[in-house]
């Protein structure tokens, strides 16, 4: 018996209950794990190329398809942005490998917050590739042991897989006539945002706040004043990007929401917005990393087929399928091949100019901290 047949559903905490869906590539079959405490019955569907499906059932003992021989299985855990692009890029890994390597490959999904992923895969989700929305989750991951320091270098691009930028999304028409990071200030506009304090999209949309101001000429004290003064005009706090962009649009609060580019694209591709966005001219690079979760991987005997994953979402045919769904690519012949399709950004900086994850989640997010001052002054 291998270890994934003996590996049985780990129950997690109340307070870590999930949504968790798990959904193998190339098939129409979806399966959701809901983490809880209650004994539930579940079905996971499990695919391979060239295999039929499969259907196993969590509280019995499942025939789990084997690692070794000609079929491999693989777990990927990402926010749940990716997941149109993961649903175009899994399936041509899956026959590239099978045409190089003559090996059935089975990648199993999982999508949700960037943070709830983080907290899942650190309470025992087992995830052989993490792909999520900022470094600092992923270096979360590493501090509880699962990934060796130094995952950075193990991949192409600082094993960046992804950019993106904050856009200004407004009411259609722009009725409100936003343009910059400056109007955000001005009396009677609603801006909406998520808690900086739960949300990894909202800290992106933070610095970048704080980064209109420093990386414009301002000082730091500049900066402070001016995003002190938007948060006066955001109206509520929602824990995640996707309750901030319900409250934008099922509720219709809101005058401008801070969002992805990315997200904006999406969503209007799959028809859910009419889409009305201004993208600031001074802006953060929005980085998306990808790394194998070593003891995971040596764990199932999966490091040479997850190692061969992360290296594939890096090649022209991969970063296509990013491009296609809003995501600025890093690979350069992409980058040529889709320059017009973004607004060219004229001052463009990273987290690592402001001292990377480490001094800002201190400087800025941490109890006590920047935005907790904020917070508490406006009180």
């Amino acid at each position: 018996m291998t270890h994934l047949q003996a590996k049985k559903l780990q129950v997690f905490r109340p307070a870590r209950q999930l949504l968790l869906q798990l959904k193998p590539a190339s098939t129409k079959t979806s399966a959701f794990l809901f983490a809880t405490g209650l004994s539930l019955s579940i079905l996971i569907p499990a695919y391979a190329a060239g295999t039929a499906d499969k259907t196993i059932s969590i509280n019995q003992k499942p025939e789990l398809i084997s690692q070794g021989g000609k079929t491999v299985e693989i777990t990927l855990v990402s926010y749940a942005v990716t997941k149109a692009a993961y649903q175009k890029i899994i399936p041509k890994f899956v026959a590239k490998w099978k045409r190089e390597k003559g090996q059935d490959v089975v990648i199993r999904e999982s999508y949700g917050g960037s943070g709830s992923q983080t907290r899942a895969v650190i309470d025992g989700l087992e995830a052989d590739v993490v792909a999520l929305a900022l470094a600092l989750d992923t270096k979360k991951i590493e501090k509880a042991g699962l990934i060796q320091p130094g995952w950075e270098k193990e991949a192409s691009n600082n094993s960046i897989v992804t950019h993106s930028v904050v856009a200004l999304e407004t009411r259609e028409g722009n009725p409100k006539k936003i343009q910059s990071w400056s109007d955000l200030t001005k009396p009677g506009v609603k801006v909406i945002t998520a808690n900086p304090k739960t949300s990894g999209g909202a800290r992106w949309n933070f610095l970048a706040l704080w980064g209109g101001i420093t990386k414009n000429g301002g000082s730091e004290a500049q900066a402070l004043n001016y995003v002190t003064q938007v948060f006066r005009n955001v109206p509520v706090l929602p824990k995640d990007a996707r309750e901030s962009s319900d409250v934008f649009y099922k509720k219709g609060q809101g005058d401008v929401l801070l969002n992805y580019e990315n997200e904006i694209i999406l969503a209007a591709q799959q028809g859910k917005t009419s889409p009305s966005y201004v993208v600031p001219q001074v802006n953060i690079s929005i980085d998306g990393p990808v790394a194998v979760v070593d003891k995971n991987v040596d764990k199932h005997g999966t490091r040479q087929v997850s190692e061969g994953f992360v290296n594939f979402l890096f090649t022209p045919e991969a970063q296509r399928e990013f491009a296609k769904v809003g995501f600025r690519p890093v690979n350069s012949t992409v980058i040529k091949e889709v320059q017009n399709k973004f607004p060219k950004i004229s001052k463009l900086y990273n987290v690592q100019s402001l001292g990377g994850w480490d001094t800002v989640q201190k400087k800025f997010f941490d109890d006590g901290a920047i935005f907790d001052k904020i917070q508490s002054g406006q009180r």
